[in-house]
């Protein structure tokens, strides 16, 4: 159903906006003078793929069959390599090309083209960091002959489905675009392809926004807040995901099953245990420095969320059973990744299958994929099977650098720039030249604007920083920066038959650093931590570095003989969901200090355990149901607390009653649910978010406050200023993640603890205790959801305020409301929530709407694979009224999974269209 567009949310950029204003214009126009029903109708089904019959493909060498099942999931059948993956091009570019050419454009940082004006700010920031170009370096030196030939068969498949097809044929949002903009899908290249594993890469690039958070929260806050914000990762609670070994000191190589001993390196075991800065403390920061950090963090703002928001608590769910423990006494595998919620969805379900397999033809592989890319990225051969998650490896740093002219300072000298010039074209308007500038770090980020500002005249960083009146810039250094295999890896996966040859191809997944689950149909399981995760010489990665000073560079990468790995152990299961990889004290090498808090992990992990401890075997239907489990951890540790205060106010005490009995799960239709999720969010707005600098609070709130740099007394009321908030809501601080509920949880039992301190406003006093601020929280959200559900609490519901609207890239984000209408679908009411298993994330300093769901769901049945099941968040088809546009979407909302054929007869009984291919 169209899209409730009051639920629309996301950042307006004018540009655009009035661009697309004149799209919608010109539509009335042509309706009113009698074509509009035309238009409509017949520029819709023009895009329709073919999906029965025969087409013409030039360059294949035999026939190729498309067989769709009911749901349009494509299974395509070959007699060689080649053949396979021009025909996949040829078939997602029928499903998806526009998703796939708005991709292509976002990586080349030539939005403009295809938008207008309203995109040059972020074309200017993707083309300081240069994903294109790197993707081009790799695929000029890195990548296997072999990985080239694939690369090049899938463009060709592209390119033949565009050929002789103009854009309303392609696309309907090419209609809309047609209408103002002359804009027309240029053919495809394999480099296209590459650079979208760097716009995948970025979204899943460890703490970098943690790193300028911190550096922001030194305009408020002391050292000390700041550590309390970032406790240590509770491995007393929540186990890592690799439980046993360590890498022996005698073959320098990891081992499974070597006796871990305490590790003197002084790596840590916690976010936040060490200054990591400029070669100093964090305390000392101005508002020249913040404004520097500041316009950094709006810049990452403004680059598109393919993938989803950076932050605590976001990741994604994998776990692996061995068959001692199921039913089938075969492996089960699970894996839901955790996505910015996309129509069409991020991933394209699909089969890759040689009719036989020979040296001409090796593939037989099933999963999810992206459109735009050839290969599998997550699924199962007739072998093995795989899963991914985000590892959390801190591989990004930020650099201080001290520049001087047009050079900068390192090691006691001034070394030239290196620079290249970008023109970066906008549809209906002028070009626009930029000139982009690198030191031996990277690409200076700060260089947004035409020039950069001077920052202030300090910035956290030691006494014996250099000159601090000219400024300092911002580089950023990132593994997905340096030119890799990782497209090697995704072709070795695909045919990979056994642990040995998984691991292998592992090596060469270098970014983005993922954890990857294995299960094989002989039985084994196992976990490879892949990824290229740099050494640092000094420094933690928690704070910006100090760019001049060479000890503070990268002085290698972790090998990957020495990465962690497991191989059947002994408990029988393997569980990654973001948290901590290994215990660092353990560990000779940093991987990160800002690991998710294992929230959710620990509780897959409990699951599983009592599954096993009552003695009964797992089943395919089991795994599915721990998919969508919606317990919450805080609501655990908080109510209890919450139903202990004595409540005065009856209104306030009808809300406290929902709590009582309530199973803290988090269905859509409870009211339990939604009050306590309120109240937990308005605690953290009291406790924490009203004392957060401007740059992390959310734009528009706005706060009577002493001034960063303020001198005077504490209590001095001409000292306070208005101070509005300066971040997107999907950003913003306390997002509430699993990192917040240790905060909380360390400061629970003291119930003096400062940050229970809120001030007075008009109608509530000030409070300066636990009790006290939990009361008043409760109150808050109690007729915050008056004004949102209305007085009667009867019909209260989670799924009300837990909306989840899908809306289509580009026209349907920030698009008028008719071409919202068109393209967009929903809302759904929705269960699970943030750091649940069920993750659909909120950003509770930002409201309550759904920002990052399991964006798709499988099971794998390593006994049979015709009985594994996977499910999309949308459908097969990026078109907008296709019957496969959501057509999953109503069974993913309720958990369910679709069934997944994959040998010969399965296919066969399943398919619903038949297309051949020919030459």
């Amino acid at each position: 159903m169209p899209a409730n567009t009051t639920a629309s949310s996301g950042k307006k950029k004018k540009g655009r906006r009035a661009r697309l204003i004149v799209i919608v214009l010109v539509l009335a126009l042509v309706a009113g003078v009698g074509y509009g029903t035309f238009w409509s109708i017949s520029t819709v089904r023009a895009s329709f793929p073919q999906t029965t019959g025969s087409i013409e493909v030039e360059g294949l060498s035999g026939p190729v069959d498309v067989k769709r099942d009911s749901y349009g999931i494509p299974q395509i059948y070959a007699d060689s390599d080649e053949d396979l993956f021009r025909a996949q091009g040829f078939v997602q570019a029928q499903d998806r090309f526009y998703e796939m050419d708005v991709r292509r454009h976002m990586t080349s940082g030539r939005l403009s083209e295809m938008f207008g004006s309203g995109q040059v700010e972020t074309d200017t920031f993707l083309r300081t960091l240069g994903w294109r170009q790197v993707a081009q370096q790799e695929y000029d030196t890195k990548l296997s002959p072999e990985t080239k030939k694939y690369l090049q068969s899938y463009a060709a498949g592209v390119n033949s489905y565009l050929e002789g097809r103009d854009g309303k044929e392609i696309s309907v949002e090419y209609a809309a675009l047609g209408l103002t903009n002359d804009y027309k899908p240029e053919k495809w290249t394999p480099v296209d392809s590459v650079a979208w594993l760097k716009a995948m890469a970025w979204d899943l690039r460890g703490n970098m926004q943690e790193e300028i958070d911190r550096s922001l929260m030194t305009s408020r806050l002391t050292t000390k807040q700041i550590k309390d914000l970032y406790p240590g990762y509770p491995f007393d609670r929540n186990k890592p995901v690799v439980q046993e070994g360590t890498v022996d000191e005698v073959t320098k190589k990891f081992d499974p099953k070597a006796t871990a001993t305490t590790n003197s390196s002084g790596a840590g075991a916690g976010a936040g245990s060490g200054t990591g800065g400029a070669g100093g403390t964090a305390s000392n920061g101005t508002q020249g420095f913040q404004s520097q950090l500041s316009r950094v963090s709006d810049a990452l703002d403004e680059i598109p969320a393919l993938l989803g928001p950076n932050g605590s608590g976001i990741g994604s769910n994998s776990w692996v059973v061995s068959g001692k423990y199921t039913t089938t006494g075969k492996p089960l595998l699970a894996n839901d990744p955790h996505l910015a919620p996309q129509l069409p969805s991020t991933w394209y379900q699909m089969g890759l299958h040689c009719r036989s397999i020979t040296a001409k033809c090796k593939y037989d592989v099933a999963g999810n994929t992206f459109a735009g890319l050839p290969g599998v990225i997550i699924g199962h051969n007739k072998d093995i099977a795989w899963g991914f998650t985000n590892l959390g490896a801190d591989v990004t740093d930020l650099y201080l650098e001290k520049i001087t002219g047009e050079s900068y300072l390192y090691d006691g000298r001034q070394k030239p720039f290196t620079t290249r010039e970008e023109t970066i074209k906008v549809a209906g308007g002028k070009s626009k030249k930029i000139t982009v500038r690198s030191t031996n770090n990277g690409p200076l980020v700060s260089d947004r604007s035409d020039e950069l500002e001077k920052v202030g005249e300090k910035a956290p960083v030691a006494n014996a920083a250099p000159d601090r009146g000219d400024g300092y810039a911002i580089s950023l250094k990132w593994t997905a920066l340096m030119p890799g295999k990782s497209m090697d890896a995704v072709f070795e996966l695909n045919r990979a038959k056994d642990f040995n040859s998984f691991r292998a191809a592992a090596g060469h997944f270098e970014v983005p650093s993922q954890n990857l689950i294995y299960a094989d149909t002989k039985g084994n399981i196992g976990y490879q931590a892949p990824g290229r995760i740099p050494i640092r010489a000094a420094g933690d990665g928690t704070l910006p570095a100090a760019g001049w000073d060479r000890r503070y560079r990268w002085s290698g990468f972790i090998p990957q003989d020495e990465l962690p790995y497991e191989y059947n152990p002994k408990r029988g299961y393997i569980v990654t969901a973001n948290q901590a990889v290994i215990d660092q004290k353990k560990y000779p090498y940093l991987l990160t200090k800002d690991w998710g808090y294992g929230a959710r992990s620990q509780r897959i992990n409990d699951l599983i355990e009592s599954k096993i401890n009552d003695g009964v075997k797992i089943s395919t239907e089991d795994m599915r149901t721990m998919q969508g489990d919606n317990s919450s951890e805080i609501a655990k540790l908080l109510t209890p607390y919450l139903l202990k205060i004595d409540v005065s106010d009856p209104n306030v005490r009808e809300t406290q009653k929902l709590l009582e009995g309530w199973d803290y799960t988090q269905e859509p239709d409870s009211a339990a649910a939604a009050y306590f999720n309120s109240v937990w969010r308005n605690v953290l707005m009291l406790a924490f978010g009203n004392k957060m600098p401007k740059e992390l609070r959310v734009k528009g709130q706005c706060l009577i406050v002493r001034p960063a740099d303020s001198s005077g007394p504490v209590d001095d009321a001409d000292e306070r200023v208005r101070e509005c908030g300066q971040r997107d809501p999907d950003t913003a601080q306390p997002d509430g993640g699993d990192r917040w509920y240790e905060v909380v949880r360390k400061m629970l039992t003291d119930e003096n603890n400062a940050w229970w301190q809120a001030p007075s406003n008009r109608l509530d006093k000030a409070t300066d205790t636990r009790d006290e601020l939990l009361d008043r929280a409760m109150k808050d959200a109690r007729w915050e959801l008056t004004a949102k559900l209305g007085k009667d609490v009867d019909t209260w519901s989670w799924g009300r305020l837990h909306q989840l609207t899908l809306k289509n890239q580009t026209l349907g984000i920030e698009g008028p409301g008719v071409l919202r209408w068109m393209l967009n679908r929903g809302p759904w009411n929705l269960g699970g929530g943030e750091a649940a298993v069920n993750a659909t994330g909120w950003n509770a300093a930002g409201g309550y709407e759904v920002l990052w769901v399991p964006s798709m769901r499988m099971v794998v049945n390593l006994k049979d694979l015709d009985k594994s099941r996977w499910i999309n968040l949308t459908g097969a088809s990026g078109h907008a009224y296709s019957a496969h546009y959501t057509d999953q979407t109503d069974k993913w909302a309720k958990g369910q999974l679709l069934d997944w054929a994959f040998t010969d007869d399965a296919v066969e009984k399943s398919t619903s269209d038949k297309l051949v291919l020919r030459p």
